[in-house]
C-alpha cells in the first residue's frame, strides 16, 4: 500500500529520523486537548468527524468525494503526499484515515505504531506549535475502492472465497450487548476483537506479526481469501484493515455501513 520507502507501519524512532521530510504530511486524530498539550512536531489536527459522512442510525459512512477533497486540500494533502496517521487511542480514527485515503486510491500511507503513546513514552519530542498549513489540490472522483456495500456482501454470503472480520466484542458479536434494532453478528463472520491484537505491554502498538497471523489463522482468515471488515460504524474494523494490509493481506475491504446499518436493518440476516 505504501509506495515510497516508508512501511505501512512506522516506528516512532524511525518517523523521529524524517521529520524534516518535505513530502511528509503528518495527521494527528486523537482529541483536541491532548493535541494542544503536546504532539509529533509539525502533526496537524483533523477532528474524526470531519472524514465521517453518515448520520444515525448509520453514522459511519464515508463523506461524498468533494467534502473528502476540501478536508484533505485543507490538510496541504496532495496525491503524491505521503501520510502518517496517529491517534490517542491505539490506531483506530488513525486507521479510518488511512483506510478512507485507500477508498480513493492514495498510495502514500503509514500508521504510526502504538501512536502518540509509544511517542511519548518512549522519549520522542513533543511539540505544542500549530503548523501553518499550505493547502493543497486534492481532486476526487470516486471513493469506492477498498469498500464493500451491504448489497455485496448479501451476494457474497456463502462463498468460500470471501471472508467477514468482526471487529466487535464477543458481546457485541454473540448479541448480548447490542448497539442496533438487533443484536449479533453477519452469517458466517468470525470476531476478532480489534483491542486483541494490540500489545497492552508495548504502548498499544499491534502485536508482533507471527501472533497475529495465527489469530488470523485460526479464525480461518487467509491471505487467499477477499477480507471485508466491520465492526459497529467501521471506526475499529479501519484498525482490522490496516493490520491485515500490514501482514501483506491483499485483497481487503472495509464495510463503512457496518453493523449500525446490517443490524438496523429488518431484512438482514443475522446469526
Amino acid at each position: 500500500m505504501a509506495e515510497s520507502d516508508l512501511a505501512l507501519i512506522v516506528e516512532p524512532e524511525t518517523l523521529a529520523a524524517r521529520l524534516s521530510d518535505a513530502n511528509l504530511r503528518i495527521v494527528d486524530l486523537g482529541k483536541p486537548d491532548n493535541y494542544a498539550r503536546g504532539h509529533v512536531p509539525g502533526a496537524v489536527h483533523l477532528d474524526y468527524a470531519q472524514i465521517i459522512g453518515g448520520a444515525k442510525p448509520t453514522p459511519g459512512l464515508l463523506p461524498d468525494p468533494k467534502r473528502l477533497a476540501r478536508v484533505l486540500s485543507s490538510l496541504g494533502i496532495a496525491p503524491e503526499t505521503h501520510v502518517i496517521a496517529y491517534d490517542d487511542e491505539g490506531g483506530g480514527r488513525a486507521g479510518r484515515l488511512l483506510w478512507t485515503l485507500a477508498t480513493i486510491g492514495h498510495q502514500h500511507l503509514s500508521l504510526l505504531n502504538g501512536g502518540i503513546h509509544a511517542w511519548a513514552n518512549e522519549g520522542h519530542p513533543l511539540s505544542t506549535e500549530t503548523p501553518v498549513i499550505q493547502t493543497a489540490d486534492y481532486p476526487i472522483d470516486t471513493t469506492d475502492r477498498a469498500t464493500a456495500e451491504l448489497d455485496y456482501i448479501q451476494q457474497h454470503l456463502d462463498d468460500d472465497g470471501v471472508a467477514l472480520l468482526d471487529a466487535r466484542s464477543p458481546a457485541e458479536f454473540d448479541g448480548n450487548k447490542r448497539f442496533a434494532a438487533r443484536g449479533g453478528h453477519i452469517p458466517g463472520a468470525v470476531n476478532l476483537n480489534w483491542l486483541d491484537t494490540m500489545d497492552q505491554a508495548n504502548n498499544l502498538r499491534l502485536k508482533p506479526a507471527e501472533q497475529l497471523r495465527a489469530m488470523l489463522d485460526e479464525r480461518g482468515i487467509t491471505p487467499d481469501k477477499e477480507v471485508i471488515c466491520y465492526c459497529q460504524t467501521h471506526h475499529r474494523s479501519a484498525h482490522s484493515f490496516i493490520m491485515l494490509k500490514s501482514l501483506g493481506y491483499e485483497n481487503v475491504k472495509g464495510y463503512p455501513g457496518s453493523w449500525s446499518e446490517w443490524g438496523n436493518r429488518p431484512d438482514t440476516p443475522v446469526e
